[in-house]
Formats: structure tokens, C-alpha cells, sequence
């Protein structure tokens, strides 16, 4: 039996701002096909706006169209598809937006942010289990990243969900889907951070503050913020014991330099550019670790010097979802922010419902907000 719902779908990728007047979203009333065999039903309660979604809408990262966007969303389980045993109608889900398979050489390795299918399901606008299961007066629409979040319904692969206690609010546990796993995975999974350890952070976004929460959870110090906006900064340093930097500073790397006595053993670039990220490689210290979880246009390029490369034993690294193993990371990110260590809820913005969602886009690409949440 078919289900209806709404959904807000984009057709063409490439729409100006602001976005409140040329609706690259539409919020349309769609279809949705019964959850298959190892698939699950969830009634979406809350969804982060992300500059992943805006890089899709801007044509920074191009999908297959017409397609229903969101990916970073929490909510309860309505209906369990064929084989799915380990979850229950009613459950809190988390929404994460790469499925593993569990089978390929990356998921067996301990790496399911990188699993292989997921990927390339992620790419044709696909579920795991292959195929689409949105459609706009017969003709299919595409998943974003599986999930297509921002929509009262979706169907999605029961490897997209992590079951989340149900204390928790919707609002709250929607960031853990993406800005905390990528953030602090990043911190903690991809780089390692131990106490004492010297961080800077670039690039003040959702992934970027929750990559400062995850530095002082982790013990490191000094811990450094840099952003354009004088309103994040002041942001980064009520979370804590946070230094802080303007980028747009014509000396910003030598203030950087002159904080950590040399550079930062580690440098995080969350801001999506190839000149941030260059000023992170310039900010990290000799055998330092410059860490990008930052998804630019598909053309930027870095170059790097190769003798410092080697000669300073300097790493560069990707991070793709904080290097994460969701069903293990989530769990522990909660109960971080339950102890009051890991305050994500700073993180929020405000709430808007699904209507308004071009006008939150237009304060995400102002840089007015970190985290919008659509309520279905």
C-alpha cells in the first residue's frame, strides 16, 4: 500500500539567492513505496539544515534530479519492512546518511563510513537495497544520501538508523546524524586528539563547533577557533575555554603560529574551501596533523610543498563523517552530551516548519545560522 507525504523536492540545481524568492525547494506532496525487504518506515520529526544540502542545491555537488533533499533527521519508527527484526514500531531513530552494507572490504576493515555500496547508492540517488522509493505523479525521485529528510516520511535502508533513547529530543538528537558525527568523529576517531594536545578549528559551521566541542571534550589546549563571522567566534568562545581568531585577519596564520608556539598539532578545516584549507596545512606545527572533513566544489585542488611533506613529517588527512561507526559513535555522543561534556544543543539556531525551508537557506548561505531545524 502506498503512503502519501510531503516532501520538499529540488528539480534544477543552480538557483540564485535568496532563495526565499527563486524556491529551489519545492514542497511537494509525493509517494512513497512500502519499506522492502531489510527497509523501515520512519515519520521524520526533525531535520538540520546543512551545507551539504545547500552545496546540492547550488550545483557544488551535483545529484541525480529531481531529488528529495535532507539528510541530517531523527524520528520514530512506523513500519518495518520485511527481515528487520532489530527495531520496533515506535523507536527512535537517528538518520545517518551512509549506509553500510556490513560485506565490503571497507565495512569488514572497521570502516563503514567508507562502505563501497553505500557510496554508489548514495550516487545514483539510491537506496542500498538499489531502486527508488519516492515518486512525483509516477515518475521516481532520487534519495538524498538515502535518507531525503526533509519530508514528513521517508523509507530507508534499515542500515541508515541508529536507535536512540527516547529522553532525547527530536530537535537535538537530529545534529547527531551529521554535524556531531562528523565534528567530533573527526576529533576523536579520525585524528586521535589526546589531552594537552593543541587544536585549531576553521570554519565555524555546525561540523566546525561541533569539532570544538569535541577538542575540549577531548582535553586538548589550547583549543583555537577561526571564522569570518564575529557572531560564531563570540559563539565558539561561550563554549568553553576557546581562543579565537578572525580569518579575515591578514596575519591570521601568524597569530595561529604564535598561540601554539609554532602551529597546531592538529589543524581541522570544516569550511568547504581549498584557501582554508591551505591556511590549516600553514597553521599545523612540524609532524603536525591537518585534518579536512570540508567538502569544496568538485574541481578545488590543494598543492602542497612535498619536501615539508616529508621533511617535517607533516600528515594530511580526510575525514568523511568523522571516520565513524554510527551504532557505536552515536550511543557514546549521547551519553557525552548527557554529562554535560558535549553541549550540541549550543548548536541550534531556531526551528522553522517544512514550508520555510528556501528562506532557512538563505540564512544558512548568509551565515546568520548554524543549525536550523525543519520540523515536518
Amino acid at each position: 500500500m502506498s503512503i502519501q507525504t510531503r516532501a520538499a523536492v529540488l528539480f534544477a540545481m543552480g538557483a540564485t539567492p535568496p532563495y526565499a524568492d527563486s524556491r529551489p525547494l519545492s514542497v511537494e506532496t509525493v509517494t512513497l513505496a512500502p519499506p522492502g525487504p531489510g527497509e523501515v518506515l520512519v515519520s521524520i520529526k526533525a531535520a538540520g539544515l546543512c551545507h551539504s544540502d545547500l552545496s546540492v542545491i547550488n550545483g557544488d555537488r551535483p545529484r541525480p534530479l529531481p531529488m528529495a533533499l535532507g539528510h541530517e533527521a531523527a524520528g520514530v519508527v512506523e513500519a518495518l519492512g520485511e527481515g528487520v527484526t532489530d527495531l520496533a514500531v515506535g523507536d527512535h531513530v537517528v538518520m545517518v546518511f551512509m549506509p553500510s552494507c556490513g560485506h565490503c572490504a571497507p565495512c569488514a576493515g572497521g570502516r563503514p563510513a567508507l562502505c563501497e555500496p553505500g557510496a554508489a547508492a548514495n550516487g545514483r540517488g539510491e537506496l542500498l537495497s538499489g531502486g527508488r522509493r519516492i515518486f512525483r505523479e509516477g515518475e521516481p525521485v532520487s534519495h538524498h544520501l538515502g535518507c531525503s529528510a526533509f519530508a514528513q516520511r521517508a523509507v530507508v535502508s534499515r542500515r541508515s538508523l541508529v536507535k536512540i533513547d527516547p529522553e532525547l529530543s527530536f530537535e537535538e538528537a537530529a545534529l547527531f546524524g551529521c554535524a556531531v558525527l562528523t565534528g567530533v568523529g573527526a576529533v576523536v576517531n579520525t585524528a586521535g586528539v589526546k589531552a594537552g594536545q593543541s587544536v585549531v578549528v576553521i570554519g565555524l559551521g555546525g561540523v566546525g563547533l561541533a569539532s570544538v566541542l569535541g577538542a575540549l571534550a577531548s582535553g586538548a589546549s589550547p583549543v583555537i577557533a577561526v571564522d569570518l563571522s564575529e557572531d560564531k567566534l563570540d559563539l565558539a568562545r561561550s563554549l568553553g575555554p576557546v581562543q579565537t581568531v578572525n580569518a579575515a585577519d591578514a596575519d591570521a596564520v601568524d597569530q595561529i603560529r604564535a598561540l601554539t608556539n609554532g602551529g597546531a598539532d592538529f589543524a581541522f578545516e570544516m569550511a568547504g574551501s581549498a584557501r582554508a584549507l591551505d591556511n590549516a596545512w600553514k597553521m599545523t606545527r612540524r609532524g603536525g596533523t591537518t585534518v579536512t572533513a570540508g567538502l569544496p566544489p568538485p574541481d578545488a585542488a590543494l598543492a602542497v610543498n612535498i619536501v615539508s611533506l616529508v621533511g617535517e613529517e607533516r600528515t594530511l588527512k580526510g575525514s568523511y563523517i568523522g571516520a565513524c561507526v554510527p551504532s557505536r559513535d552515536i550511543p557514546r555522543y549521547v551519553a557525552l552530551y548527557r554529562q554535560g561534556r558535549l553541549p550540541v544543543d549550543r548548536l541550534m539556531s531556531g526551528v522553522i516548519p517544512l514550508d520555510d525551508i528556501n528562506a532557512g537557506f538563505d540564512r544558512l548561505h548568509a551565515g546568520e545560522v548554524v543549525r536550523l531545524i525543519v520540523r515536518p
